[in-house]
């Protein structure tokens, strides 16, 4: 059972791993993470699923033990998980489960949580506690059991999305009305379509059918190879932006209109100058493997750049600490401030659309400025001893005249050059992104530490 309480979220095979049982025992521990301070905002749970086959039977399973601990549920059904992270906020509950495996392949299924406000449940002290409850059996049950009630948000919803929507100063022409092709990929998005219809483009979808057999390609926007459909039907159809999303929707990536991907830590810096120039002052918060472009950028459109370590929950509490405008991860997962300080990857899309709008430039062309160094992709090693590793890259470069941080796993920094090598949350790797001033240092730099590190993962 351990092996599917993970650092973020629960996740596993079904039914060989998640199945109905399990996630009524999961219903009932998570009495055990939520506090005062949660039930302060009175005695509700939200609960969402996604579109996968399975679904239904653990969100009726996880509903069950949920009640049976005291909580009273509202059930708002088919949801992406940035709308189950709206409905907590909205409807001001105790917390929230979203019943999804994400981006994971059809025979997975799992459970994502939240506390009061859309604050994330992971880590030691939220699924690190629910798993040790549950193989206690320390399960106690409501001598009074709680209510269950439907509940439609789509109105609501819908409002809420749309009210990012800036007016560009000046109606544009219908010729000049933007073509945006979105690749849904069978998932959840795909019931934000009527929010998507009302923005102010000529949609061009793909793969828009509910479908968590994901017939046409994985729901993962950060693999290359489901980008492909995408970035052919931009070229074909002359689209001005493309949008990929993940299978509950909290990720996307982008597309330019040329049919080639955006990077989405440099997407972070363009939508942060954006926002920034509504609150100039305000935080941005980013992940620590993002280019060095992002605070560059951040900075000179007026911002406080933040550096975060890898992880929603780590991201999240930072931006609420600061106050941050917004926050952006690699992994394509896009913080608001105005959404609860949580991600929701429908609003970075409008925010590309507001910054497109406005300026009437191409995206590539927007882009353009924050495109200053040559980055890795994030390269995966098979390490059995990741703790050893790391203090072989430290013994290699401490004494060369790098700066050297643990904020997560190893930073190794000079001055033309930067690596993070840290241990994967979610899967048994060191991860290694690098960045360099010119293409032969990286290529240079990426062998050096391949040496160190061994033969990447296949």
């Amino acid at each position: 059972m351990s092996g599917i309480f993970k650092a973020y979220d629960v996740r596993g095979i079904y039914p060989g791993e998640v199945n109905p049982e399990i996630a009524g025992k999961i219903g009932l521990a998570f009495q055990h993470v939520l506090d005062a301070e949660d039930r302060a905002r009175g005695n509700t749970v939200v609960v969402s699923r996604d579109m996968r086959q399975h679904s239904p039977a653990l969100a009726a399973a996880l509903i069950d033990g949920i009640t049976a601990a005291g909580f009273d549920v509202l059930d708002i059904g088919l949801a992406t998980t940035p709308m189950n992270y709206f409905a907590i906020g909205h409807t001001e509950a105790a917390g929230g489960v979203q019943v999804t495996a994400s981006h994971n392949p059809a025979q997975y299924n799992g459970f994502k949580f939240s506390r009061h406000g859309a604050r994330p449940v992971s880590g030691d002290h939220g699924i690190g506690v629910m798993e040790e409850r549950i193989a206690a059996g320390d399960l106690p049950r409501a001598a009074r059991p709680g209510t269950v009630r439907q509940g439609d948000l789509t109105a609501e919803y819908r409002r809420h999305i749309l009210g990012f929507l800036r007016d560009p100063g000046g109606q544009p022409r219908p010729e000049h009305r933007l073509k945006v092709a979105v690749d849904a990929a069978n998932g959840m998005v795909t019931v934000d379509r009527p929010i998507l219809e009302a923005l102010p483009i000529d949609l061009v979808p793909l793969y828009f059918e509910l479908d968590g057999s994901f017939p046409h390609h994985e729901a993962n926007p950060l693999k290359e190879e489901n980008l492909r459909d995408l970035m052919g039907a931009v070229r074909e159809s002359g689209a001005d932006l493309g949008v990929a999303f993940d299978g509950d929707a909290d990720r996307a990536g982008f597309i330019d209109e040329r049919g080639v991907a955006v990077g989405n830590d440099l997407t972070t810096g363009l939508i942060a100058g954006e926002l920034l120039g509504r609150e100039p002052g305000s935080a941005v918060v980013y992940d620590l493997r993002s280019s060095r472009a992002v605070a560059e950028y951040v900075t000179e459109h007026g911002g406080v750049p933040v550096r975060e370590r890898v992880g929603h929950s780590f991201m999240k509490a930072t931006l609420r600490r600061r106050s941050a405008i917004f926050g952006g991860e690699l992994a394509g997962h896009y913080y608001f401030r105005d959404h609860y300080y949580a991600d929701c990857a429908l609003l970075a899309m409008v925010e590309i659309l507001n910054l497109l709008r406005r300026s009437g430039e191409p995206l590539s062309r927007l882009m353009a400025p924050l495109q200053r160094y040559h980055k890795s992709p994030e390269i995966n090693f098979v390490v059995d001893d990741k703790a050893g590793k790391i203090r072989l890259l430290e013994e290699t470069f401490a004494g060369a005249g790098a700066q050297i941080d643990y904020l997560d796993g190893i930073t190794i920094s000079y001055p033309t050059w930067w690596a993070n090598v840290r241990p994967s949350n979610t899967e048994p790797y060191l991860r290694l992104v690098l960045e360099a001033s010119t293409a032969d240092e990286l290529d240079r730099r990426r062998r050096e530490l391949t040496e160190l590190l061994g033969h990447p993962a296949e």
